[in-house]
């Protein structure tokens, strides 16, 4: 089987060097791809200079990097890391033996389960985003996934070639999570050591930026991929408002045959339009996703049968 080692990069010349190092190490058979993504730093020189295949990719994002390197490179096992240094390439044998032995599409390097990710990490606020996140897909997609957000996995070349990544940026990892949840590809969970970047080595990854645009993806793909759901929640709360706003005005009418409260019954009748219409596009999109994830389900069939890229 031929293995990639997929690393995007942006200014990680502390560190990229022996990360490509410990990987040609742990899997001399490999081919190592570095992908610079417009950094400022000697990151291309010293991947380049240990070994490392370097391509440039100017459209700045982690997830315009995963989408390059996707479409790009040919191989039957993927291994994603970060240059940072954070994950062990001791654990890479653990990651893609479930995908070599045809038993998983996505394997996902689980920092969470044995603490070490926790302290490890010296930022709160990423400890408790991790928790979020996994709690939200936990709930909206009914799974168990521990790592939602972990940067170091394994794929086999049918989840790579019919992934259709969407986002730019850091919230590529959630993105892959749900896309594989409702996809119902076969996923497993590796428990693995995490280490905090050596001194020196700054994490890209801003705590509230970063944090807003992965709640906002993970709102977005529950839209997309559960519709239904998604717009029976606002039909509920728009009824609801609807009935609260409108009970007093009934009730004058009901004791006084009158209508005094003209506002609130124009705003109460106004609600309750909007959470027909908010159950009528769910009804609606809830067909629309359903057909749309048969077509995906038959291309997926002609790639397996033929070797379509898609």
């Amino acid at each position: 089987m031929e293995i990639a080692v997929l690393i995007p990069c942006y200014n990680e010349e502390i560190t990229i060097g022996k990360v490509v190092e410990d990987f040609k190490r742990e899997l001399p058979q490999a081919k190592i791809y570095v992908y610079d993504n417009n950094s400022k730093d000697r990151t291309s020189e010293i991947a380049a200079a240990k070994g490392a295949i370097v391509v440039k990719e100017t459209r700045q994002g982690k997830g315009n990097v995963v989408r390059s390197m996707f479409r790009d490179i040919e191989a039957d096992v993927y291994i994603m890391v970060d240059g940072d240094d954070t994950y062990p390439a001791e654990f890479v044998h653990k990651l893609i033996k479930p995908v070599m032995d045809d038993e998983a599409d996505m394997v996902i390097g689980d920092r969470l389960s044995n603490g070490t990710y926790k302290s490890e990490n010296k930022r709160p606020f990423h400890n408790f985003g991790n928790k979020l996140v996994k709690s939200l897909i936990g709930w909206t997609f009914k799974n168990e996934i521990n790592d939602i957000m972990t940067g170091y996995r394994a794929f086999n070349r049918f989840f790579v070639k019919t992934m259709p990544v969407l986002s730019s940026g850091f919230e590529i990892e959630t993105e892959m999570s749900i896309h594989s949840l409702d996809k119902r590809f076969r996923l497993t969970e590796i428990p693995i050591d995490y280490r905090d970047r050596p001194e020196g080595s700054d994490s890209k990854l801003n705590t509230y930026r970063d944090g807003y645009r992965v709640i906002k993806v993970i709102f977005s793909l529950f839209k997309d991929y559960k519709p239904l759901a998604f717009f029976s929640i606002l039909s509920i709360l728009f009824l609801l408002l609807g009935i609260i706003i409108g009970t007093p005005v009934i009730v004058e009418f009901i004791e006084s045959s009158y209508i005094t409260k003209l506002p609130s019954a124009v705003l109460a009748v106004g609600l309750v339009i909007i959470a027909i219409l908010s159950m009528a596009c769910g009804l609606i999109l809830d067909t629309i996703s359903k057909n749309s994830k048969k077509q995906y389900e038959l291309q997926l069939n002609d790639y397996k049968k033929e070797g379509i890229q898609l």
